[in-house]
């Protein structure tokens, strides 16, 4: 495989990138504006020059095989290289200043990831970053007081492009017993989005709860039910040490997480804003917290 790369295509790659990234070739060529039969080819030609078969799939999944996983990670450092050497020897410098907005969880997820992709590409762009609430980081964009948020979407809203989605999960301490009673909920205080989905889905299940603990943002959620005050409902991607998944209880919705950009937005902006799109954000985050 290692002779191949040299000679692929970056247009192939970046096909093949963006359809493991987002298990579906239609979705890939609507985010790279081909038709699904152009996305086929691209990774068919690949898998041809390659002599490996890098997908499994059939009339309802995509997978990778060992042979895509594998060239799933150079094929995302050629891309890298790729565009760092273009920007450097094509593209004019990309000079300013980003006042980014992001919910904590973004933050302390995979957000890093992507921020440290357009570092690398960009290095002469300044970064303020704020964390909070997204519906409180709404205002400040709305106001002129950021250029771009990263956050979650309530149900029903029609701003912003999606970034990805995310199951919320009911976690506890190992060992917790729940007997029948209100369920003891440690939760983002008011205006959580999180808050409020996991509520929702509470009473369309007819259960009751009680909440044992307000907090300003899921480390004191997790906090709490380490001390035994409660359960929380988390981002799947957010598991922290000390808490176990929870089985038998009502179902919870999943997240959408979304980036909107202030009216007007300049270049810098509109390059952070590409890189998020690009990325594979459902996967960066993946880790335990302690």
């Amino acid at each position: 495989m290692t002779n191949g790369i040299r000679m692929l295509n970056p247009l192939w790659l970046r096909t093949f990138v963006t359809a493991a990234e987002l298990v579906s070739f239609t979705q890939a060529g609507r985010r790279l504006g081909l038709t699904q039969s152009t996305v086929s080819d691209h990774v068919a030609r690949l898998e041809a020059q390659l002599g490996r078969r890098l997908f499994v799939r059939d009339t309802h999944s995509l997978a990778l095989t060992s042979d895509g996983a594998s060239l799933l990670i150079h094929a995302r450092l050629i891309l890298d290289a790729h565009a760092r050497a273009e920007l450097q020897f094509t593209g004019p410098t990309l000079r300013g200043h980003i006042r980014l907005g992001t919910s904590d969880d973004m933050a302390l997820g995979p957000l890093p990831v992507a921020l440290a992709r357009f570092k690398r590409l960009y290095p002469e762009v300044d970064l303020d970053l704020t964390v909070g609430f997204t519906d409180m980081l709404r205002p400040l964009l709305d106001a002129g007081q950021l250029d771009i948020i990263t956050g979650k979407r309530r149900e029903g809203e029609p701003q912003g492009q999606t970034l990805y989605r995310e199951p919320l999960v009911w976690f506890g301490y190992e060992g917790m017993v729940l007997d029948d009673g209100p369920l003891p909920l440690a939760m983002l205080a008011e205006p959580s989005i999180t808050r409020a989905q996991t509520l929702d889905a509470l009473a369309r299940a007819g259960r009751n709860w009680r909440i044992t603990c307000n907090s300003s943002g899921y480390t004191g959620c997790a906090a709490a039910v380490r001390a035994g005050l409660g359960i929380t409902a988390l981002p799947e991607q957010m598991r922290f040490a000390g808490l176990v998944p929870l089985r038998g209880l009502p179902a919870l919705p999943e997240i959408e997480y979304i980036a909107l950009t202030a009216r007007n937005a300049g270049r810098p902006v509109q390059a952070l804003l590409k890189i998020l799109l690009e990325s594979d954000l459902s996967q960066a985050g993946r880790t335990a917290w302690r």
